[in-house]
């Protein structure tokens, strides 16, 4: 495996790791909100409350992790990128620091605050929509170049159906891999009534997910003729994403096995999420930046790695600790302690 592609690789396990705990994080704060407006926060609000309390400072390490190797590794993505994100990612960095506070504020200061609630579900939702940008825009068509001037295409962005069509995706995407989660974390917990609410809330936002990324799809066919080609060589990582996604959807109809249930929802959004990553290589941003021409030196290169696999074999065993510590802990999970 050369560099660039053993690079590319490591980046995108961080950026799938994110994929995965941030929307576990953004979606428990939505349905937080939710419970509180629609008067059922006395039966899952503080299920909610025990998850997030541990984890909610450390979901933005993969994402650190991501940006700061993607531009170590491909240093002309910062070119590029650095004019494409500017609106979207200050609009994410906002966002994100608004989330911050007001989760702060919410569970340290004024208990039960609806509008902070509001303020921290309804970021959970804008957060991933903004981050979404960076992959509509890594598809090409959103940038053209003059001479030596990046320049943002921001009317083609907003106008653009493959744009809300990924904005959708990544809406739904979070509240489907979330409630999926606090489903098996309440049937951890022996909460029957927050698990039957929260496994309502998995089977509902379901099929807009397989919608959404079929729309996706469609989508970028028209966008990104080369793209989709390609897709249509790895057909087989997608496929397998639908029957990861049916066996998830049929044990938590059955109201069994939810921690295999959650276990396929991972696989499907892993394979779905590198079979895109597969297909849409060498590019990183088409048609300006590939892996194999923007790549950095060799050296610069190996150190990276280096750095960045033993910080994955750090980060893993970081976050069992705090699994087996705090989120699984028998007593912490029924609210004990």
């Amino acid at each position: 495996m050369s560099l660039e592609v053993l690079g590319i690789t490591v980046l995108w396990l961080f950026l799938y790791g994110y994929l995965i705990v941030a929307s576990i994080d953004f979606g428990a704060g939505f349905f937080a909100f939710y419970g509180k407006l629609s008067k059922k926060d006395h039966i899952m609000n503080d299920l909610i409350s025990r998850y997030l309390s541990p984890v909610w400072e450390v979901t933005n390490v993969f994402f650190v992790f991501f940006f700061v190797g993607l531009v170590g590794f491909f240093p002309d993505t910062a070119y590029y990128y650095g004019t494409a994100l500017l609106i979207p990612g200050s609009i994410a960095l906002i966002l994100l620091a608004i989330r911050g506070s007001f989760y702060a504020f919410g569970n340290y200061g004024s208990k039960n605050n609806i509008f902070y609630l509001f303020l921290y579900g309804g970021t959970g939702l804008l957060i991933p929509a903004a981050l979404s940008t960076a992959l509509t825009i890594s598809e090409g068509g959103y940038l053209k170049k003059d001479h030596d001037r990046v320049i943002f295409l921001v009317g083609k962005l907003f106008s653009s159906p493959y744009s809300w069509s990924v904005v959708l995706l990544s809406i739904v995407s979070v509240l489907f891999i979330s409630a999926a989660f606090l489903t098996y974390y309440a049937d951890r917990a022996g909460d029957v009534r927050a698990r039957e609410v929260l496994r309502k809330f998995a089977l509902f936002w379901s099929p807009p997910t397989i919608l959404a990324s079929f729309l996706v799809f469609v989508s970028l066919r028209e966008h990104n003729p080369e793209h989709f080609r390609q897709t249509l060589q790895v057909w087989w990582m997608f496929g397998l994403s639908l029957v990861f996604f049916f066996i998830a959807s049929y044990f938590i109809y059955k109201k069994k096995n939810y921690g295999i249930a959650f276990i396929s929802v991972m696989l499907q959004f892993f394979t779905a999420f590198f079979g895109y990553g597969i297909s849409h290589l060498p590019y990183i941003l088409y048609p300006f930046v590939t892996i194999h021409e923007s790549v950095t030196n060799e050296t610069m290169g190996t150190a990276l790695v280096v750095v960045f696999i033993a910080g994955l074999l750090l980060l893993i065993p970081s976050l069992y600790l705090l699994m087996r510590l705090f989120l699984f802990d028998a007593d912490y999970v029924q609210g004990k302690k």
